[in-house]
């Protein structure tokens, strides 16, 4: 026996944010298929991309191009077909659309514009792997895509040093192993975290463990630095997030003195670490002698 919809989806003028599988198509709601097959035309960030998954589920349903580099026009468009009473849906490659994808603007201007925006939920990367991390779900900090080079990463990381809530964010395949080096020199090689890898594919990887030995497992087989990333961390505890800041410091200006000057350093070091400018001196002094 078929599955049968029993609520259809009563279709009026209004943006549908519609979230996609993020791999393994068959991850889609009966609603989304739905609301996809009936819109007056879909919003996709992109249009080729869109084109596979319709395919698959025979929907032939107008696509529009909205991505990071023309939503702002895109979004004018949006707008034009709502006050003609259509239907939209927005749609991003994989997952929820907004996630750490483009979409913010076009919602924020339908929202200001007095339109209806419905949410159609479904898959979610950042989600679904904390549901299968082991690590707590009762609170946990979502960060998008840490910032691309080492000293803006190792700053947004010092940021979640004294953080108890659980610590997700996405990476991509090219700065894997640097992300995870950074997070040691920051967080502490003992600090525990899960990496999520190709979620819902073939090749999907689930693995948890110690800093420390997850970056040497993924810096040993380059296969584990392909696909897409979700990496989570454990929260701090609070009775010990305070040493294993000093710990990091001290790990941090060693290396600085090994080239540089005792003020360079700190003043260095004083960008990287939460610790304040007067406390990562005390430690270079006596680094020093």
């Amino acid at each position: 026996m078929g599955l049968i919809n029993k609520e259809p989806t009563q279709i009026q003028s209004a943006l549908y944010v519609v979230a996609t599988p993020i791999g393994h198509r068959q991850d889609i709601s009966l609603r989304a298929l739905e609301v996809l097959r009936t819109v007056d035309v879909i919003a996709a960030e992109d249009t080729r991309h869109a084109k596979k998954l319709l395919q698959f589920y025979q929907i032939d349903t107008p696509l529009l191009p909205l991505h990071g580099h023309n939503e702002r026009r895109a979004a004018q468009g949006v707008l034009r077909r709502l006050s003609r009473e259509e239907a939209v849906a927005l749609i991003t490659d994989a997952g929820t659309p907004l996630i750490s994808d483009p979409g913010h603007h076009v919602v924020s201007l339908v929202q200001e514009a007095n339109y209806k925006v419905i949410p159609i939920p479904g898959a979610c990367a950042a989600i679904a792997a904390l549901s299968v991390s082991g690590l707590s779900a009762d609170q946990f900090i979502f960060a998008g895509f840490l910032p691309p080079k080492k000293e803006g990463r190792c700053r947004a990381l010092s940021k979640f040093v004294k953080e108890t809530r659980t610590i997700i964010f996405y990476e991509a395949p090219h700065r894997i192993v640097e992300c995870l080096s950074d997070c040691i020199e920051v967080l502490g090689v003992d600090r525990q975290a899960v990496i999520a890898r190709e979620l819902t594919k073939s090749f999907e990887t689930i693995r948890r463990g110690e800093l420390g030995a997850l970056t040497s497992w993924v810096k040993g087989d380059p296969y584990q630095q392909k696909g897409e990333f979700v990496v989570l961390l454990k929260g701090a505890d609070k009775s010990d997030y305070d040493e294993s800041m000093q710990k990091q410091a001290e790990r941090m200006l060693q290396v600085m003195l090994e080239s540089l000057p005792l003020k360079q350093a700190v003043s260095l070091a004083a960008k990287l670490s939460p610790l304040d400018r007067n406390r990562l001196y005390s430690l270079a002094l006596k680094l020093k002698s």
